[in-house]
């Protein structure tokens, strides 16, 4: 409930630091409160990477600008965000499965974006109970969370893009709640805590970020591996064993390496699932549609189609196969002769990085295979 004082003011801030409390006790590790007022500096931002075509094809929030840096747009009555992180901090990485498998970037090692709903949904939940208005928005195209997350002083923006929380680093999915209710925001935002350290820039694989906080989709992996159609040769070898995403950016972060070593952060656990680090390249390229979907439906996959989680087992295939292994051998003949050109286009690329060029047919008429082919020289 909020108090009037002696003028008619609000004094929202007991409110607001009882909805705060609800939501570390729900699992948040940190969250706060920004105004519902435009996003100028993350639409000036979007709109210039576009303008740049920094963005390769990718759609989420770069999708509708006025949408994602606009609360109103999804509550036109909106007064207030509040903003949640949940950590994905694990000390103890799962091992590796077998020799033939593929690694999982942490942020998906289990479903955080579900447990950071249930999170927000508490809050939610509370604000509705007083009579207020509360869309909860989580891994939604609909708002620029990072943002908010700035302006609600939870952290500031790494060189990485990414935003980094004092003494926690960046291992955090965030997600927003727009409400009607007027809310005490914060006042400051945190002061950037990078200085000069630049080893986010100097470590990634493909040198995708071509300035402090500027990231070229054209080269990110964590990209290039959600976009669908033919993977970008150029980053193929790059690519090593990611199946999906990347850490290398955050794995070298000082202030998320400090927190990794002593965490002073608990969330409250509310999936008991094992998390899964690595999975198994040979399981994909086997298993139907229907299962690979219910395995790995938490991923953002391009038109829910799973040849292109195949596309990418069939890189890394070639990158860490054992051209002696019979199963290796196996499942390059299967896709060598696969009905999708897509992936039989792949499966060149990866026998020939192993050195397998006899299994290869190179009469194979169809556009993308034949340009696979004319480029296999540039690959040995």
């Amino acid at each position: 409930m909020q108090l009037a004082d002696e003028s008619g003011s609000t004094d929202n801030s007991g409110y607001t630091a009882q909805l705060l409390s609800l939501g570390r006790k729900a699992g948040l590790a940190e969250v706060g409160v920004a105004s519902a007022e435009v996003l100028h500096r993350a639409r000036q931002a979007i709109n210039q990477r576009k303008e740049q075509g920094l963005h390769n094809q990718m759609q989420f929030t770069y999708r509708n600008p006025e949408r994602s840096t606009d609360p109103t747009k999804t509550l036109p009555s909106a007064r207030s965000v509040i903003v949640g992180a949940y950590s994905y901090s694990s000390s103890q990485a799962p091992e590796k499965t077998s020799e033939l498998s593929a690694r999982v970037a942490r942020y998906v090692w289990s479903d955080y974006y579900a447990q950071l709903r249930q999170s927000l949904g508490q809050i939610a939940r509370q604000l509705e109970l007083d009579g207020h208005r509360a869309v909860v928005l989580a891994d939604d195209n609909a708002m620029v969370d990072r943002e908010v997350a700035y302006q609600a002083g939870l952290g500031w923006f790494g060189k990485n893009s990414n935003l980094l929380i004092s003494g926690a680093g960046s291992y955090f999915v965030l997600g927003c709640i727009i409400t009607n209710a007027e809310l005490s925001v914060a006042t400051q935002q945190v002061e950037d805590g990078c200085g000069s350290c630049r080893r986010c820039l100097d470590n990634c694989p493909t040198e995708a970020i071509i300035a402090p906080g500027v990231i070229d989709a054209n080269k990110c992996l964590a990209w290039l591996l959600q976009k669908p159609g033919v993977f970008d040769r150029n980053y193929r070898v790059a690519l090593g064993d990611r199946i999906y995403g990347c850490d290398e950016c955050q794995e070298v972060c000082p202030p998320t390496i400090r927190f990794e070593k002593k965490s002073n952060i608990s969330t409250v656990a509310i999936s008991v699932k094992q998390p899964t680090a690595w999975v198994s390249v040979a399981k994909i390229l086997t298993s139907d549609d229907e299962s690979l979907i219910k395995e790995f439906g938490a991923w953002y996959i391009a038109n829910r189609d799973p040849k292109w989680l195949r596309r990418n087992a069939l890189i890394i295939l070639g990158n860490i196969g054992d051209a002696k292994d019979v199963l290796v051998i196996d499942l390059l003949k299967q896709y060598l002769h696969h009905a999708d050109p897509v992936l039989r286009a792949h499966a060149v690329w990866a026998a020939a990085r192993l050195g397998l060029d006899q299994l290869i047919n190179r009469d194979d008429d169809d556009q993308l295979v034949q340009a696979e082919l004319q480029s296999l020289p540039s690959v040995k």
